[in-house]
C-alpha cells in the first residue's frame, strides 16, 4: 500500500459479508470528457433498459452454516453468467433467480479465476433470457456517469440501482478472506461514488449507454451507514470477460480452474511454515488420513506449502478423482504423510 494514502477499509460485497480489505489506491491522472451527458442518470430508466439481464443470486454454504447473496450478469440467452468469485466461494448450493422472468435456476459452475474475482455459472435449462449490453471498459474515462445495480442486501427482485461518476482509473484492491485466510489483490480496477451494498457483488456498472462497463466488487466500509461519500470499485469488462471468455472455452491455466471443485476437507489458516489445519470434516479424505486439528501441512506432491493461499494454489490445479501425497507435521515435530482421493467440494 502506498504510504501517500491513509489506510481505508474495504469490503467485498456479497450479502454475506466475510472479507474485509486494505485499499492501496494508485492515483491517475484526470481525463477530460467534453461531451458528458446529463448527470445524474436516471436509475430507474436504467434498471427497465439493463435489469433483464441481471440475476439474483443465492448461495448456501453448507459446512459454515451460512448463505449468502449477490448477483449475476447474463451473457448469453442460454443462461451464461458472469459473477464474481467471492459471490460463490465455498457455496455447496446455488441457485438463481433472473429478474427477466421471475424464475429460478439450479447453477452449475463452470469454472472460476480466484486470483482475478471472476466467475462463470450456467443457469440449468435456462433459454431465451436478455443478455446483457457489454461495453468496453477501455474508453472509461473520470468523470463518466455510471450506475451501478445489484442485488443489495439480498433482497431479490428488480435491482437497486445507484448514480454516480467514476472517480478513479486503474486502482488496487488488496482483500483478506476472513474464513479462509487467503488473500487476494485486485488491479486496474474503476473507482465510482457509488456507495453500492451487500449483494451487489457481481452486479453491472453501466453507462449513459445502458452498456456494461464494470462489475461490482467491493466497496468503502461507510456504505454499510449509508453516509455520504461512499465509494465502489468495479473490475473493468474488458478484464472480465477475456477471463470468461477462456473459461467459457475450458481452458485452465495458473489461475483459471475449470469444472467442478477438488475438496479435501481441511480448513486451514496461515502458521510459521506452512499451513495449519483449524478443522478437519467428517466424512472427508482429509479425516481418513489421520491429519488432525492443529498439524501443519508443509507439502502436497513435494510442492512447499508455506501458507493457506498455497494450499488454495495447489488445489485449484486438481480436480475431484485426483490423488494427491499430503505431507504435515504435528504440535510434537512429527512428520507425516498420506496419498488421499479428492472428491467434489464447495465452489470457488
Amino acid at each position: 500500500m502506498s504510504r501517500a494514502h491513509r489506510p481505508v477499509r474495504w469490503r467485498l460485497l456479497s450479502a454475506m459479508t466475510t472479507a474485509i480489505a486494505t485499499a492501496g489506491l494508485v492515483a491517475a491522472p484526470v481525463q477530460a470528457s467534453p461531451t458528458l451527458p446529463a448527470f445524474p442518470l436516471d436509475p430507474a430508466a436504467m434498471i427497465a433498459q439493463v435489469g433483464p439481464a441481471v440475476v439474483n443470486i443465492d448461495a448456501q454454504m453448507g459446512y459454515q452454516s451460512a448463505v449468502g447473496a449477490g448477483t449475476g450478469i447474463v451473457l448469453d440467452p442460454s443462461g451464461v453468467v458472469l459473477t464474481n468469485n467471492h459471490v460463490i466461494a465455498g457455496a455447496t448450493g446455488l441457485t438463481a433467480v433472473s429478474v427477466a422472468n421471475g424464475q429460478s435456476y439450479e447453477v452449475d459452475v463452470l469454472g472460476f479465476d480466484r486470483s482475478h474475482d471472476v466467475a462463470v455459472l450456467q443457469l440449468r435449462g435456462a433459454d431465451g433470457l436478455p443478455a446483457a449490453n457489454i461495453g468496453n471498459s477501455a474508453r472509461v474515462a473520470i468523470g463518466d456517469p455510471v450506475v451501478s445495480l445489484g442485488n443489495a442486501g439480498g433482497h431479490g427482485g428488480a435491482p437497486s440501482a445507484v448514480p454516480g461518476r467514476v472517480i478513479g482509473l486503474n486502482q488496487t484492491v488488496s482483500a483478506a478472506d476472513e474464513l479462509t485466510g487467503s488473500t487476494e489483490t485486485l488491479t486496474n480496477m474503476i473507482k465510482a461514488d457509488t456507495a453500492i451494498r451487500p449483494g451487489d457483488s457481481g452486479g453491472p456498472m453501466v453507462n449513459a449507454a445502458g452498456q456494461v462497463i464494470g462489475m461490482n466488487t467491493a466497496a468503502s466500509d461507510n456504505y454499510k451507514f449509508a453516509q455520504p461519500g461512499g465509494e465502489g470499485y468495479a473490475i473493468p469488462i474488458d478484464q472480465a470477460m477475456a477471463i470468461a471468455g477462456q473459461i467459457r472455452a475450458g481452458v485452465s491455466s495458473n489461475t483459471v480452474h475449470i469444472g467442478e471443485t477438488a475438496f479435501m476437507g481441511v480448513g486451514v489458516v496461515d502458521s510459521n511454515g506452512g499451513a495449519r489445519v483449524a478443522q478437519v470434516l467428517d466424512g472427508t479424505p482429509a479425516a481418513g488420513s489421520g491429519i488432525a486439528r492443529d498439524d501443519i501441512i508443509t507439502s502436497v506432491n513435494g510442492r512447499p506449502v508455506n501458507s493457506a493461499t498455497d494450499l488454495t494454489d495447489v488445489l485449484d490445479q486438481r480436480h475431484p478423482g485426483d490423488t494427491v501425497t499430503l505431507t504435515w507435521r504435528n504440535p510434537g515435530g512429527g512428520e507425516h504423510s498420506a496419498t488421499v482421493t479428492l472428491v467434489p467440494g464447495p465452489v470457488g
